[in-house]
């Protein structure tokens, strides 16, 4: 598929025009968000990824629409795990909710930054070595298979190596200073614990991306199509998360979703050049997966709840 430049340009321009309205009209004025007001949010980025997902059935024709809602499908599933670490980390420093949007800004923006850097220097690996692709779904197999077996991860935010080594190169103060990451102390310059916050959140989205990125890859290498994929999943990873954050425990089986969809892309990679899955019957088998998942999820949560144990 040829991409113009027109298209790049075209695309990042919308991003960041995007970006400069979020945080210069809609959100000037640091506050809570409501429930109400992240679900809008949330259904104004899904129609606006379902939109452009048209142009590119209009643009490029049906198989690259299909790709591009596979991976975007993908993409936005895998990032559920980020808002599990979101309410995790927010919950151990105590970030009241004010100040959180802000902070899932800059990392939201970080992130991108990062993705874009992934999916070019993956595409360039597999166009230069083709054989990485079996190594890149070896790694999705054996991912899958530990999240399954391993329901979770533990998070130590105080023993993170990047945060022992942030707190060794600067001081942190111990309370927050309204909404701001920095302060001077007596002539010193501090980070505040929002500051070391963002870092977290950078961190784990990089970790993240390790297994995100090789997994759109196993459904296609069109740069064009991982990265705008990519790009919608994560500009409406934020209102997603303060409409999922109060019911976010509920998604018992999730993990289990998720490590089955992992293994499935990692075997479609694997055996590429035996036999390629359609990326039709990929959409398909990933979205019953997910909403077989989240079904199951919410009968079983709501079982225990009506005993009283939830």
């Amino acid at each position: 598929m040829e991409v113009t430049a027109s298209f790049w340009i075209g695309f990042n321009v919308f991003v960041l025009l995007m970006l400069a309205l979020d945080l210069g009209v809609f959100n000037r004025k640091a506050h809570v968000v409501s429930v109400k007001e992240a679900l809008t949010w949330s259904a104004v980025w899904i129609s606006l990824a379902l939109i452009f997902n048209g142009l590119v059935y209009y643009w490029f024709g049906e198989a690259k629409a299909v790709e591009f809602l596979t991976g975007y499908l993908i993409e936005k599933s895998l990032s559920i795990d980020n808002i599990f670490v979101f309410v995790l980390v927010f919950g151990y420093f105590q970030i009241p909710a004010i100040y959180q949007h802000k902070i899932l800004f800059w990392g939201i923006l970080g992130a991108l930054v990062m993705r874009i850097i992934f999916i070019f220097a993956g595409v360039a690996l597999i166009e230069k070595f083709h054989w990485s692709v079996y190594i890149f779904g070896a790694f999705l197999i054996y991912t899958g298979y530990k999240m399954f077996i391993q329901k979770g991860a533990a998070i130590d935010p105080e023993n993170n190596p990047v945060i022992k080594f942030f707190r060794r190169v600067m001081p942190v103060t111990h309370q927050l200073h309204g909404d701001k990451f920095f302060v001077n102390v007596d002539g010193k310059r501090y980070a505040t614990p929002l500051f070391l916050v963002l870092i977290l959140i950078e961190t784990t989205d990089l970790i993240f991306a390790v297994d995100s990125i090789p997994a759109i890859l196993a459904i296609t290498q069109d740069q064009f199509i991982v990265y705008t994929s990519n790009v919608f999943a994560i500009l409406g990873l934020r209102s997603l998360y303060f409409a999922l954050a109060h019911v976010v425990d509920r998604f018992v089986y999730l993990s289990y979703g998720l490590a089955i969809i992992l293994v499935f892309v990692g075997i479609k990679m694997v055996m590429v050049d035996l036999y390629k899955i359609p990326t039709f019957i990929s959409l398909l088998f990933i979205a019953l997966v997910l909403t077989f998942s989240v079904v199951l999820s919410f009968i079983k949560t709501r079982k225990v709840n009506k005993l009283g144990r939830y």
